[in-house]
Order: C-alpha cells, then sequence, then structure tokens
C-alpha cells in the first residue's frame, strides 16, 4: 500500500494590507508547515522554504515561467514575453537583453556610475534633511537606467508609476491590480508609439529595434522588451537602495564595519537583498506533477508562488537568518532569482546599488531617520517614504 503524505493547507492571504506591512511571521509559519504549503484563498501551491523555491527557479521544465502572473488578465497580457516565456523562446529575447546588461558590457560603465553617485550623495548631503526614497534612491536610478535605455526625457514623469504598476499586476486580481492596470496600460500605449529614431543613438533600446530589424526577435518583442527592463530596472533597483539606507540606519555596527572596510560593500549589499529582497513572489506553472521531499505531490497545471522573501530567510539555510550582519556574504540568496530566468539586469542593479553605498560610506558617519512609511505591492517589497538626517563624517556635524 502506498501511503500518501498529508498535504499542508492555509487559508492566508498573502496579499492582504496586514501581511505585506509584514510578511516574515507568516512565511515563518509557512516554512514550518513544509517545502509547499496549499494556499486555498488562491487555490495555489506556495514554496516557502529555500530549497523547494530554488528548486522551481532551477526547473523550468517543470515550473513554467508561463505562470508569472497570478491572475489571468495579465497572463494573457504577458504571452511571449521575457518575463513570461520558456527556452527556446526565452533564451533568444533573454540574449538581446544580455548584450548589454551582462556583466562585461556594463562594467565600462562602472566608473561613470560612481561618480554620479558621488555627485548625488554630495548633493543630498548639502541639502540637508532628505527622503532616501525620492531624493536618492529614485533619483539614481533614475538618471542611469534612462540613459541606458535611450528613452526621451518626456517619458520619465510617468514610467516610476508604471514600473511599480508593472509589479502589482502580476499579483491576484485584487483592488491594487485593478487600480494599476490603467497605468500598465497607459505605459504599454505610449511605448508602442515609438520607433528606433525616438531612441538614442547606442543606446539599449535602440539595439532592441536592431534586433528585430535584423530578425533576430518579432517587432512585437520590441515593447514587452523595453518595458521589462524600464520596470526591473527602476523598481528594484529603487527599492534596493532605500532598503540598504533603512537597514544601515537600524544596524549602526554593521554601517561601521562597511565604512572601516568598504570592500565588505558587496556582502553588505547580498544581505541587503537577502534580509529584504525587491521582489518578494514570482509566480510559476506546473507542467507536470512534481514530487517534493516532504512526499507531497503538486499536480500538473497548478499555479506556484515562489517565495523569494521566505527562502531567504529560511533557518534551514541561513543561521540566525532574522539578524542583519553586513559580513555575511550569502551570495546564494534568491532575490535576483536563480537559473535561466535570473535577472539580467542584476549586474548593472549591483554596480548602482554598491555605487550608493560607497559613496555614503565616504560621507556618513550615522544615519537618523524619521518614521518611513510602507509603500504596498502585491509583488514587490518597498518604501514610500524614509526621512533622513545624516551625520558628515567630514565635518561630524548633523545636517539637518
Amino acid at each position: 500500500m502506498t501511503l500518501t503524505a498529508r498535504v499542508p493547507h492555509s487559508d492566508v492571504d498573502l496579499f492582504s494590507d496586514d501581511v505585506l506591512l509584514d510578511p516574515y511571521p507568516t512565511y515563518r509559519v509557512l516554512r514550518d508547515q513544509g517545502p509547499a504549503v496549499r494556499l486555498d484563498a488562491l487555490d495555489a501551491w506556495a514554496l516557502p522554504r529555500y530549497d523547494s523555491a530554488r528548486r522551481a527557479l532551477g526547473d523550468w521544465e517543470t515550473f513554467s515561467a508561463s505562470g508569472i502572473a497570478l491572475n489571468e488578465t495579465v497572463a494573457e497580457m504577458v504571452i511571449g514575453t521575457v518575463l513570461s516565456t520558456d527556452p527556446p523562446a526565452h533564451t533568444v529575447l533573454r540574449s538581446v537583453l544580455s548584450e548589454r546588461l551582462g556583466p562585461r558590457s556594463v562594467r565600462p560603465l562602472q566608473q561613470e556610475i560612481a561618480q554620479r553617485a558621488d555627485a548625488l550623495v554630495d548633493e543630498v548631503i548639502r541639502k540637508g534633511a532628505f527622503d532616501a526614497v525620492t531624493d536618492l534612491a529614485t533619483a539614481f536610478p533614475f538618471s542611469v537606467v534612462f540613459d541606458l535605455i535611450g528613452l526621451p526625457d518626456d517619458a520619465r514623469p510617468n514610467m516610476l508609476r508604471s514600473a511599480d504598476a508593472t509589479f502589482t499586476v502580476l499579483g491576484p486580481m485584487n483592488a491594487r491590480t485593478a487600480e494599476s492596470m490603467g497605468s500598465v496600460g497607459e505605459m504599454f500605449g505610449w511605448l508602442g508609439t515609438l520607433t528606433a529614431a525616438d531612441l538614442k543613438d547606442g543606446s539599449m533600446g535602440r539595439a532592441i529595434f536592431q534586433a528585430a530589424d535584423e530578425g533576430r526577435i518579432r517587432h512585437e518583442s520590441c515593447v514587452p522588451l523595453l518595458a521589462a527592463y524600464a520596470a526591473a530596472g527602476l523598481d528594484t533597483t529603487i527599492t534596493s537602495i532605500a532598503n540598504a539606507v533603512h537597514l544601515f540606519a537600524t544596524h549602526p555596527d554593521q554601517w561601521d564595519l562597511v565604512c572601516a572596510e568598504p570592500s565588505l560593500i558587496p556582502s553588505a549589499l547580498n544581505e541587503v537583498l537577502r534580509y529584504d529582497a525587491p521582489v518578494q513572489v514570482f509566480g510559476r506553472k506546473t507542467t507536470r506533477g512534481v514530487e517534493l521531499d516532504s512526499g507531497v505531490t503538486i499536480p500538473a497545471d497548478a499555479q506556484v508562488l515562489v517565495l523569494y522573501g521566505s527562502g531567504n530567510r529560511d533557518e534551514r539555510h541561513y543561521p540566525e537568518p532574522d539578524r542583519f550582519d553586513a559580513t555575511r556574504n550569502p551570495t546564494d540568496h534568491l532575490s535576483f532569482g536563480y537559473g535561466t530566468h535570473a535577472c539580467a539586469g542584476q549586474a548593472l542593479a549591483r554596480i548602482e546599488a554598491q555605487s550608493i553605498i560607497g559613496a555614503l560610506a565616504k560621507r556618513v558617519h550615522r544615519f537618523h531617520i524619521g518614521t518611513p512609511t510602507r509603500h504596498l505591492n502585491n509583488t514587490a517589497r518597498g518604501l514610500e517614504t524614509l526621512p533622513v538626517t545624516a551625520v558628515d563624517l567630514h565635518t561630524t556635524r548633523q545636517t539637518y
């Protein structure tokens, strides 16, 4: 007689305001239930543990990216895009992005990005009191990403709202998704009016149109590729930089370590990304039944939620996972994904965030923060505002 493992169930709504404000206690409960938990309210399966999440991310043949969106409307909208395709179609689309976003391609930009970071940090320090989200974390990737894509200047004001909306509509069809659909539609509609001539010569945007002209990708793929890069390049980088300031403000001993030893900055950024993943969850869909180590079988054609944020806090993988430790260097964190669908722009995102942290380490002795406000998004986790005053390292005076 074959024994079937008991399926853990939960009625939690991972997309309720209360959970989004602080998902980590809920994640711990789900992890304790098992590597796969049936979410009855969503008619879906959650993968809350590190090993089960990483397994899904590394096995696109079983856990297909066609399930990236958790509602049917957006799932249909993203068919054929780099987010929702699997190899071989995904390989072709990703190669166009990787030509400009791979480590070798972005390495020559490192010095210029560092100079921009120094200039912006000097500006906010001179300004006195500043908001780490709007004045620092948002301003910096805006200047970098738009120049790389080659978008016209008049596109910039509306792109932040659209980038945020792009992530929230990947969740279930709740009020947040419904409210954000218009912004996403506007972004795709506006991007759809662009031609290669509208984009700066030598830019990544121009290269995408060139790839279509050469027959490497379909012309219909140009706008989704532009949108995917603009959204990911803005929203996740903004979130990472703001989270870094918040974490170093609330863990001054860790900031002291970074200031004393700048070579720790890459390790510190990895810990920022692990501790508070910019993207908390992405969807997948099973192409066949799959049995996990617990003996539980997820059936074919099931909606799956890969919980990046939970896997990054899994005590089975990381000792003391709720402790922020700038020396931990968790290079295997899940925040940029894993496998075939790992973030194509992660090399650039790392350079941007490390440059800002490095610039701050040269200027700031202490961060003093006001009460931050949390921005609620179905799949991304970030701050709305983070008021900051800083103790200048050089003058040892507090800026107001």
